[in-house]
């Protein structure tokens, strides 16, 4: 009797233990930025409020680095696709699966994460349509830092420019330093440093968290802040993976993302004042445009926003409301 006895109650707890592990839900997350982005640790502090608020239901694990074998470009199509749960994905770098992906960057049409907020309430809905598309919901977004261009020459001319090959992460960046006369590359960021190591590109055009990230420093000299571009990252779930989830898990998901979202805005702003001193403490010069050489490269990109708004003729109309709206204010 009394090992019945035992064996029964050891069977018992064998199986509530079987049904507390089935009601843990492990979700991967691809991230292709490497360990100590602010995009990163955005992420991570995401994975834990959504652990705390599914109270362990729901566990995140975030992968750095691609270290999933997933670039930038990939990872869109890697959600769709169920190949991982999560990703944090560089908004811009998805416009080979659809062009309205590059709207967010049209060249100097925005000026300010204050304006980026305005400009999301007509962009937004359309990303999040177009998410769905693609078999995934958006969680949450949040834009990169104000845009620089890292070089090793000094410039005082828009002639200086002319003939450096510069990366740029997507189209539209690639684009806009192409207009002002450098050589715009298009390159991930996993092929980057390799890259400015063997001189393959000799400028670059990102953020000043990239630059830190980067340790750019070791590769160039000099940091202009043309500010051509914005961007964003959004965290997104495979559609299928959301809709396995609880009604509860959902919710507490959902609530968490847009309670963090402002405060990972703020991050990001915060980590562009941070990354330039990093950047000058480490031996590079910030070297303010003039106005006339800021008037000439606006200028010039003037016909890569047209250009861009005719090969995707469904922007025209989010950036007419934005403009209207921004002319009313």
């Amino acid at each position: 009797m009394q090992f019945f006895k035992t064996f029964t109650l050891g069977a018992a707890a064998s199986m509530a233990l079987g049904q507390a592990a089935d009601a843990e839900t492990r979700l991967s997350l691809s991230d292709v930025l490497p360990e100590g982005n602010f995009m990163v640790e955005n992420a991570k502090e995401f994975a834990s409020a959504v652990e705390e608020a599914t109270e362990g239901e729901v566990v995140i694990s975030v992968s750095a680095a691609g270290s999933l074998g997933f670039k930038g470009p990939d990872q869109l199509s890697a959600v769709r696709d169920g190949l991982v749960d999560m990703a944090d994905i560089n908004i811009s770098q998805q416009v080979g699966i659809n062009p309205m992906f590059g709207a967010e960057g049209v060249p100097f049409l925005v000026s300010s994460m204050e304006e980026l907020k305005e400009y999301h309430e007509f962009l937004r809905p359309e990303f999040e349509k177009l998410a769905e598309q693609n078999n995934q919901k958006i969680l949450y977004m949040v834009p990169s830092p104000a845009q620089y261009v890292y070089l090793n020459v000094e410039v005082d001319d828009i002639e200086d420019f002319r003939g450096i090959p510069v990366r740029g992460a997507d189209k539209n960046t690639v684009d806009v330093i192409s207009s002002i006369g450098m050589e715009g590359v298009a390159m991930p960021w996993g092929e980057l440093l390799p890259a400015l190591a063997s001189g393959r590109v000799e400028g670059v055009a990102t953020s000043a968290t990239s630059g830190v990230d980067g340790k750019f420093w070791e590769f160039l000299d000099y940091i202009y802040p043309t500010n051509h571009t914005w961007g964003s990252n959004a965290v997104t779930i495979n559609l299928d993976t959301w809709n396995s989830l609880s009604e509860e898990d959902r919710g507490a998901i959902e609530k968490v993302a847009a309670e963090l979202e402002p405060d990972f805005w703020e991050v990001s702003r915060q980590g562009d004042v941070d990354s330039i001193e990093t950047m000058k403490e480490n031996g590079m010069t910030l070297e303010p445009l003039s106005d006339e050489l800021k008037a000439q490269i606006a200028e010039r990109a003037e016909d890569v926003q047209a250009e861009f708004l005719e090969r995707v003729p469904d922007a025209k109309p989010i950036v007419e409301a934005y403009r209207e709206k921004k002319a009313s204010d």
